[in-house]
C-alpha cells in the first residue's frame, strides 16, 4: 500500500473485509503469508515485532466506536493520547484540532451518552486522528452518517492522510462511498478480484 492516501477495501457482507483488516492490524490470527510494515516483517501472530508495529504504526476507527459513554468527549480523546509522551499542551492542541476538523469542538465537554450515533462516530474518528498514526484502519467509518456528513468525513480523512503522511485503509460495502477513495481493492469470497486507482 502507498505511504499516503485513502485506500478502500470494497465488498459485500461476509466477503472477508473485516477479517483482512483485523489480520493486517494484528487483531486476528493468520497461518500463512507475511505482513511487512516499513521493512519490518511479521510472520506470525502475537510476535514481539507485531506488537511493536501495532503500537507504533496503527490507529483504528471501529464500527462500534468503543467510547466511554459516561465520560466527556474530551476525556475519551485524552485517554487515547495517554499512551504517548506528549505534554498537556500538546494533547490539548491535538484534541482541539481534530474536534474542529470533524465539527465536534463545541461538544468537547459533553458526555458521550448524550450524543447522537453520528456524533459518536465523529468522536471516534477524532480520537483515531489525534494519535497521528502512520496507518489508520477504518471499519465502515461512515456507517451511521448521512450522505453529506459521510462525504465530509471522507474528505477529512483524505486531507489528513496527506497532512499527517498517513495511509488510511477503509472497509465498506457502499460503492458510492468507495468512489471517493484514491484506490479501491474489491474483495469477493476472501480474494481480491480488482485493484483500481492510483495514489
Amino acid at each position: 500500500l502507498p505511504e499516503t492516501g485513502l485506500v478502500c477495501i470494497l465488498g459485500e457482507s461476509g466477503s472477508g473485509k473485516t477479517t483482512l483488516m483485523n489480520t493486517i492490524s494484528g487483531l486476528d490470527n493468520f497461518s500463512d503469508g507475511i505482513i511487512e510494515v516499513d521493512g519490518k516483517k511479521i510472520t506470525k501472530f502475537g510476535s514481539k515485532i507485531q506488537e511493536q508495529v501495532r503500537n507504533e504504526k496503527f490507529g483504528y476507527i471501529f464500527q462500534n466506536y468503543y467510547l466511554l459513554m459516561d465520560r466527556t468527549v474530551e476525556y475519551n480523546l485524552q485517554l487515547g493520547l495517554s499512551l504517548y509522551n506528549l505534554s498537556d499542551q500538546e494533547k490539548e492542541e491535538r484534541i482541539d484540532y481534530v474536534l474542529k476538523a470533524v465539527d465536534m469542538w463545541r461538544y468537547k465537554k459533553r458526555q458521550v451518552a448524550h450524543l447522537s450515533g453520528g456524533q459518536q462516530q465523529r468522536v471516534a474518528i477524532a480520537r483515531a486522528l489525534a494519535a497521528k498514526p502512520a496507518i489508520l484502519l477504518a471499519d465502515e467509518p461512515t456507517g451511521n452518517l448521512d450522505s453529506k456528513t459521510s462525504q465530509d468525513v471522507l474528505g477529512l480523512l483524505k486531507v489528513t492522510s496527506k497532512r499527517f503522511h498517513q495511509t488510511i485503509v477503509m472497509i465498506t460495502h457502499n460503492e458510492e462511498i468507495a468512489q471517493m477513495a484514491d484506490r479501491i481493492l474489491q474483495i469477493e469470497d476472501g480474494k481480491i478480484v480488482s485493484d483500481s486507482g492510483l495514489v
